[in-house]
Parts: structure tokens; C-alpha cells; sequence
């Protein structure tokens, strides 16, 4: 590569500020660029823009083929580094990928460079020189790992064309140099010979990447950055290892030959796909070692079976030492060992088999759910598996399920138990036939045949026991008719006694005769009608009633049976029918006759429907399938009740007369029907009182009269005691929370009491006055003859009577001015001391609105009229009627 000559660094640098333009070449999409620049780009230079749109719409990728540029998403490329650019051109790709629609443009970039006006020579020579690649691009150079020296040690030497005009200085960078690991390699700046310093580890560094400088001693670079590869040598300095110094495999017994146990693996840390890393695999040693079950393959390491006969019974686990070595397995290779253990699963191939040939047993007669024999059974598979558990099954001997065997889940055993009595004197034995296998299917081995089921025999000896009567068959069907009449036999239930195989003396009695149809004889059991027996009872069920019946024997030993007596039909009940019905002649002018035969299917329908000849006139009856019919009116008729005689007869001739109330309406379903007429009205059943009736309604009025009368009585002698006042409101309580209208004041309606003997509170209602229907409610404690508010002025008490001037003889009656007269100025009074005192004392005794609605408050009388703090005289109050207890509530304190 030739060096070009360059002007010293000042002037290139004036240059390079006032001299660089940028030319953005606008072409095509897609085609090349050419752009000229001066010769020396500093770096982070514009070196120009390209239109990338133009290209390719929104790439999401932009990249450089030169790393010395770089170029951003507007299109703008700058330098990375410094760059000198010769005399040539230079050139560059830019690649534009859209990764959405998988498109990819390419756009080339030439850089062509601009002559130097006034270069200055760094030298005396004015000779131009060019750059060799010769030179400074050398091959890449190795070194051995592990290498011995000696060190420092010659790795490769790099030299610049340049240095022919120039004094050039060598430099190197990268891992090794100033960065990890450092100070491992160095350049001599003079020669550009690099050296080692120390030995290396491949493991560690496969290859070190470092770059060499060449410049002069002013810092001018003539060359570019120089590549530099060193590659580390392998050594075998590795042995290989197993990745599990114990592994685990498990293979089934009895598999067959070549079956896969596993495989192993080894690991080389020396550089791969090499000898060093070249593994091959054997097996050393096998414990028990004979016979040889196991084989491996030396390249990838597969253990395999060799043999058929793999028996866990004998053998349930092997030990393989395993050996890698790499090298391909040449005795000089390095090498490793580890353990493998095989461990052979359980098959189920020993089946299980009795301890014992057969077994003798016995149970007493009539016994169940006991237990009478448990058998052990020996089995060499895997215990507590499906492949040994065992499962019992009797084979003969137990036609009538006398016998069930199950297994006992924690000993393995067959326990035989007596499920259903046994009957002595049916059997004296039993013998069984009992077999077993196991819970999981046999598997068959290489070198066996497949067995037969193991079984075995079981004699059961029944004993003998005094036992109580038999109800055989617990329930006993006998045949009687419909109607059957009172007081005739019947065959009842027999029990017998097993041990005399006959009913002597057994006793009979009834359990369960819901309608109390029969007696039983105590001593044969047979049965006697109480009641004539009726198929159509509700007692009765599919034509079947039920008694139950037990007998007892002498010692008191029963047994229950169930005797059924099936009733056939006889044809007493004939059909019936609903007495009333409607027709709704909106709707339509006819009636559906459904008439219902208690009697059997065989004694009832098809039925027969005839009409009365009274009834003909009106009415039509048509018959419809055999079991109803039509009642059709032959004209309106009026809206009305009717009567009308219908015959019906069933299959078999039984016929009965109803007389029909057939209601005609003007409605469209009978819920809705509403007779108008009159003659309706009067088929109406009516209400007629008899005479004692009216007797006791005469004489309970004149006793509730007399009541009335007494207490009127009563209540007029009761005496006013003094303590009322006069009402002030004409004798007509108010309430005090009335939304009504109140009357207008006048001065006839304020009446204030005269007694001075009591004193009491009354509540007194004032209207407003001109009657413009707004009303006002105000409650008034007044004293008749004491003092009701102080006088500030004269210290004394002053009342109403002295204020108006009159005497104990007057008639009480005052107008409203002179009320009005009395109170205003005291009240005025009232207020003006409650703004005086502090703590309020005045303010509990004035006058208030009437407008509490809750509970009796706690001050007690709020009137301003008496000083009385308690209630004296008020016992009158125990004896007030109800009609008094609202005015006594507002005389008591609360």
C-alpha cells in the first residue's frame, strides 16, 4: 500500500477548517454517490447527506460496510475516526433493510478526495510515495499454549511501507496489551517486533484481537490501524471428566437384548473438533461381574443390554466403572473414570402361590358377616406393589354367595367371611375352590413359560344351632275378589321351624293391617274378613294389600313375612261424573263430559251416554270415543242454570242416573263467569234464621244497651274535682300538633278559672284572629288567685283579678284585652331580665309555643303563672278514664 505525501500538520489543519466543503450529489434511488472531501477527515466530520426515502421508505435498520463511517436516520454521514483518503477513491456501502415487508436496498457511496493546494514536505525528498499492503498486512500469527520460553518470546513483526520517507514509530493495543490481561504483549516501537511475555492458557484466551499503529513523531498517521490476530496453539493439557461422578440408570428386568439403558457424557475442556478432544468410551469393570450384561459404545457413549436374563430376583442392581479417554482413545490420551448404577425395575414374573394345599374350616349356622379363615399367600416380586399384592377369587362352591374373600391390605392375606347364612340342615360343608393372582398382569420372562393360577381348596364345616321359626318366601301372594264379604277365612302365611321342618307350635300375630281388613288365627296363621273387601280402597295398590305377620316359637324366636292379598276386580262402583258444569258461550255453546270408573280397565269404558226425554228439548248428547262426550245446547239459552238428567253405563251394563247442574254464562272461561239472570239469583240456596237466632241477637242488643246505659250513669255522677279549671276553649280539647284550622278568638272563648283552692297546669289553644287560616299554638300555666310573675315594681304579687278589679264572686270570665294586658308587659319583663342574668335562671319560666313533640321534658311546668314546684292533690288523676289521659299528661310532670 503507498503512502501519499501530506503537508505538515498546521497547514493541513487550516486547511481542513476554511477548505471543507461538503457536495451532496442528488441521483437516483438506489444508485451510487459521489461526494468529494478533503483528504484528511478529522473525526465526527459531515462528510455529506443522502436521501434515503428515495430509496426505501422507513428502514428500520441503516448500516455501514465501513466502520470508519457511521450514518444517521436524516441521511447525514459522519466519520468515526480520523481518515486520510489518497489519491484514489474510496468507497462504501449503505444497506437499508425494512424488516415489516422484508425488503433490503443497497446505496454506494464514493469518496473521491481533493488536492492539497500547498501541501509542505516533511522531508527534503519530493518524491510521491505509494502504499504497499505487502507490508502491513501480514498473516495471522499463533503462539502454544503452556509454552515454555523463553520470554519475552518473538511473536511477529509488523513494518509501514512509509517508513522509506518517514521516521516511523510503532505502537500495539487491544486484550493482552492495555486491557486483560495486561502487559502480555509488547512492541518494540523502532522494529515493530512484538514479544510475549508469559506463557498462556488456550481455556482462558482462544485468540487475542489487537491493532497496530504506525506514525511518525509529530503523531501523523501515514497508515491505517493494522489488524492484528494472534492465535493461541491447543495443548492437550485436559483430561476429560464425566459430568456426574455418579450417575443412575434403570432398565426393566427380563428386557430384551440391545435394549437401551442410557448414555453418558463426558466433557474436554481442550479446543473442540480436535484430537485432544476425540473421546472414546469402555467399561472397566461390572460388579457382580458375571455374568456380562452391559455393553457401551465407545463414540457416543449408549450402555446397552447383552443379554435376556436381567432378574431382579437375583440381581436388582449393577455397578458399571466407566472410562473416557481423549485422543481416540490412544494409550497416550488423558483419561478419566466414574460409577454408573443400573438399577433393573420390578416386572411382575413370579406369580404368588398358597403356603398351604388346602385349608378346614367351620361356622355356626345362621352366622354372617364373621370371619372364618385367612390364607397367606408367597410371592417373590417387589412387595407392596401391584406386582405382588395378590387378589383372591373363589372359583367353586359359592353358587349362592354364602362367601366373600377380599385382601387384607397390610398382611397380604385372604380373608374369607359368611356373608349369607348357611342352613345346617341344608349342608353340612361347603368346600370352595379359591384362587389368586396378582393386581398387576403376569409378565412373561425369557426363559419361562406362562403359569397357570395357583389355587388351593376350602372345606367349611357348618355347625349346628337351635335356631328360630323360617318365613320362606318372605313374602306370600294370595288371590281373593273384589266385594269379598266380612267374616270368611282365608289362607293365611306358614312359617316353619328348621329344626322339625314343620309349623307346630309357632303363634302368629299381626304386624301391619292398615285398614284393620283381617284377623289372624293365633294358631294356623290363616285370615278372617272383618270388612268387605273393596279394590277401590285407598289402601290399596296395584290391586294389592298388604298385612305383615310374625311368627314366634316357644322360646320366643320370630320371624317376619309379608302375605299379599291381590284383589280382583268386580264391577260395583258404576261410572262417575262431576256434577256441575259450565258452558261459556263466547267461547263455545258445548260441554265435554269425562265421567271416571273407579272399577278396573276391564270394568269400565267404553261407556254409554243417554239423555233424558225431559232434557231432549234443550239439549243434544253426542258421544265421542267411549269414554266422553258432548253436551250441546240445540239453541242459545238464556244465561242461566239448568238441570239435566244423563244415564251412563259402562262396558258391562252398570248404569247410574246424574242429574247435571249445567251453568250457562256469558264468559269466556268459567273462572269468568257471571250469571245475570234472575232465575239465577233464586236457585241461590237462601240464608233463613231461625228463631232462636233472633232470640239471641233481640237479647244480646238489649244487653250491650244496658251496658252503655250503666256507664253512662257512671260517668255523669262522677264528680269535677276542683283542681280542672274551666276549659278555656268551650270544653274542647285541642291537641297540640293539629294542622287543622283553628276557631276565632273571641272574647267569649277565654274563660280563666276562679277556684284559688288548686292549682294545676292547662293548655290552652288560642286561635289567630280575622280567620285568615293561619294558626298559632301556645300553652299557658295559669294560677286562679296566686301571683304569676313578680312585680319588679311593688314586690308583690299581682294576678289577674287585681289587675282587672274584680272579686271572688265574678264568673271568670275575661276578654281578650284584658288577657292581653296582663301578659304583655310581664312577659316584656321576663325577657329583659333573662338578657340580665348570666347563668339564665329566668329564662325556665316564661311562656312556650307548644311545639315539643318528644318526650315530657324534665323542667316541668313552663308556665309563668305559679310557683308551685310540687304536685299536690293529684290523685284524682289514678282514676281519670282513657278519654282524659291525653289533658292528665299535661298536668304531670314527665
Amino acid at each position: 500500500m503507498a503512502v501519499a505525501s501530506a503537508a505538515p500538520g498546521s497547514i493541513f489543519c487550516k486547511q481542513l477548517l476554511f477548505s471543507l466543503l461538503v457536495f451532496i450529489l442528488l441521483c437516483d434511488a438506489c444508485q451510487k454517490i459521489y461526494l468529494r472531501v478533503p483528504s484528511h477527515l478529522k473525526a465526527e466530520t459531515l462528510v455529506g447527506k443522502v436521501n434515503l426515502e428515495e430509496c426505501l421508505k422507513s428502514p428500520s435498520l441503516i448500516l455501514s460496510s465501513d466502520p470508519a463511517f457511521r450514518i444517521l436516520e436524516d441521511g447525514s454521514i459522519y466519520t468515526t475516526r480520523d481518515l486520510i483518503l489518497s489519491s484514489e477513491r474510496k468507497s462504501f456501502s449503505i444497506f437499508l433493510s425494512d424488516g415489516e415487508r422484508q425488503e433490503q436496498q443497497e446505496i454506494k457511496v464514493v469518496l473521491s478526495a481533493r488536492e492539497n493546494k500547498a501541501p509542505k514536505k516533511r522531508h527534503t525528498k519530493d518524491t510521491a510515495l505509494k502504499r504497499s499492503k505487502r507490508r502491513w498486512a501480514p498473516i495471522p500469527a499463533s503462539l502454544m499454549e503452556n509454552s515454555l520460553g523463553p520470554f519475552p518470546q518473538h511473536v511477529q513483526q509488523i513494518q509501514s511501507d512509509a517508513a522509506q520517507n518517514y521516521t516511523i514509530f510503532y505502537s500495539i493495543s487491544g486484550p493482552g496489551v492495555d486491557k486483560e490481561p495486561f502487559n502480555l504483549f509488547y512492541i518494540e516501537k523502532d522494529t515493530g517486533d512484538i514479544f510475549c511475555t508469559r506463557s498462556i492458557d488456550r481455556e482462558k484466551y482462544e485468540q487475542f484481537a489487537l491493532y497496530g499503529y504506525a506514525t511518525t513523531a509529530d503523531g501523523y498517521a501515514p497508515e491505517y490501524p493494522l489488524p492484528l490476530i494472534i492465535k493461541i496453539e491447543d495443548d492437550n493439557d485436559n483430561a476429560p471428566y464425566f459430568e456426574h461422578k455418579m450417575t443412575i440408570f434403570t432398565v426393566p428386568e427380563n428386557c430384551r437384548s440391545g435394549t437401551s439403558v442410557g448414555q453418558v457424557s463426558a466433557t474436554d475442556l481442550d479446543e473442540p473438533d480436535t484430537l485432544h478432544t476425540r473421546l472414546k468410551y469402555k467399561i472397566l469393570q461390572q460388579i457382580p461381574d458375571h455374568p456380562k450384561h452391559f455393553s457401551i459404545h465407545p463414540d457416543t457413549g449408549v450402555i446397552t443390554t447383552t443379554t435376556p436374563f436381567l432378574d431382579r430376583e437375583k440381581c436388582d442392581t449393577y455397578q458399571l466403572i466407566m472410562e473416557v479417554r481423549d485422543m481416540g482413545g490412544q494409550p497416550f490420551g488423558l483419561f478419566n473414570t466414574g460409577t454408573i448404577t443400573i438399577s433393573l425395575e420390578d416386572e411382575n414374573d413370579n406369580p404368588p402361590s398358597f403356603t398351604e394345599t388346602s385349608y378346614v374350616t367351620e361356622v355356626e349356622e345362621n352366622r354372617i358377616d364373621v370371619e372364618i379363615l385367612r390364607m397367606k399367600v408367597q410371592d417373590q416380586d417387589l412387595p407392596n406393589t401391584p406386582h405382588s399384592k395378590a387378589v383372591y377369587t373363589i372359583l367353586q362352591g359359592n353358587e349362592n354367595g354364602n362367601f366373600k374373600i377380599s385382601t387384607d391390605p397390610n398382611t397380604n392375606e385372604g380373608v374369607l367371611c359368611v356373608v349369607k347364612p348357611l342352613n345346617y340342615e341344608v349342608n353340612r360343608q361347603v368346600i370352595l375352590k379359591v384362587g389368586v393372582v396378582n393386581e398387576a398382569q403376569f409378565s412373561k420372562a425369557a426363559n419361562s413359560q406362562t403359569p397357570t393360577m395357583c389355587t388351593t381348596t376350602v372345606t367349611v364345616k357348618i355347625i349346628d344351632s337351635d335356631e328360630g321359626p323360617e318365613c320362606h318366601p318372605p313374602v306370600k301372594v294370595i288371590q281373593s275378589q273384589d266385594g269379598f264379604p266380612a267374616g270368611q277365612e282365608l289362607l293365611g302365611y306358614k312359617a316353619l321351624d328348621p329344626e322339625t321342618a314343620s309349623g307346630e307350635g309357632l303363634r302368629y300375630q299381626k304386624l301391619g293391617d292398615e285398614d284393620n281388613w283381617f284377623e289372624i288365627n293365633e294358631h294356623t296363621g290363616d285370615l278372617r274378613t272383618l270388612k268387605v273387601l273393596d279394590r277401590e280402597s285407598k289402601f290399596v295398590k296395584n290391586n294389592q294389600y298388604n298385612i305383615s305377620v310374625v311368627a314366634v316359637d316357644a322360646v320366643g324366636r320370630s320371624c317376619t313375612g309379608t302375605l299379599v292379598v291381590h284383589l280382583d276386580d268386580y264391577n260395583d262402583h258404576p261410572p262417575q261424573i262431576d256434577k256441575e258444569v259450565t258452558i261459556c258461550q263466547n267461547n263455545e255453546d258445548f260441554a265435554v263430559l269425562k265421567p271416571v270408573d273407579p272399577d278396573g280397565p276391564e270394568n269400565g269404558p267404553p261407556f254409554q251416554f243417554f239423555l233424558d226425554n225431559s232434557a231432549s228439548k234443550n239439549w243434544n248428547l253426542e258421544r265421542k270415543d267411549g269414554k266422553t262426550a258432548i253436551l250441546r245446547q240445540r239453541q242459545n239459552l238464556e244465561y242461566d242454570y239448568y238441570s239435566v238428567p244423563i244415564k251412563i253405563k259402562d262396558r258391562h251394563g252398570l248404569v247410574a242416573t246424574h242429574v247435571l247442574t249445567v251453568r250457562v254464562c256469558d264468559c269466556s272461561t268459567p273462572s269468568e263467569c257471571r250469571t245475570n239472570s234472575k232465575s239465577a239469583r233464586d236457585v241461590r240456596p237462601n240464608v233463613i234464621l231461625g228463631r232462636w237466632a233472633i232470640l239471641a241477637m233481640v237479647l244480646g242488643s238489649v244487653l250491650l244497651l244496658c251496658i252503655l246505659f250503666t256507664c253512662f250513669c257512671v260517668t255523669a255522677k262522677r264528680t269535677v274535682k276542683k283542681c280542672f279549671p274551666e276549659d278555656i276553649a268551650q270544653q274542647n280539647l285541642i291537641v297540640s300538633n293539629t294542622e287543622g284550622p283553628g276557631e276565632e278568638v273571641t272574647e267569649a272563648n277565654i274563660r280563666l278559672p276562679m277556684q284559688t283552692s288548686n292549682i294545676c297546669d292547662t293548655s290552652m289553644s288560642v286561635g289567630t284572629v280575622g280567620g285568615q287560616g293561619i294558626k298559632t299554638q301556645q300553652s299557658f300555666e295559669m294560677v286562679k288567685g296566686g301571683y304569676t310573675l313578680d312585680s319588679s315594681k311593688g314586690g308583690g304579687h299581682q294576678t289577674l283579678e287585681s289587675v282587672k278589679g274584680v272579686g271572688q264572686g265574678d264568673t271568670g270570665r275575661y276578654a281578650y284585652t284584658d288577657w292581653q294586658s296582663f301578659t304583655q308587659p310581664r312577659l316584656g319583663e321576663k325577657v329583659y331580665l333573662c338578657g340580665q342574668d348570666e347563668e339564665h335562671k329566668h329564662c325556665e319560666d316564661y311562656i312556650r309555643s307548644y311545639n315539643y313533640e318528644g318526650k315530657g321534658s324534665l323542667a316541668g311546668s313552663v308556665g309563668c303563672c305559679s310557683d308551685r314546684q310540687e304536685e299536690e292533690g293529684l290523685e284524682f288523676l289514678d282514676q281519670l278514664e282513657p278519654k282524659f289521659r291525653t289533658l292528665a299528661k299535661t298536668c304531670v310532670k314527665k
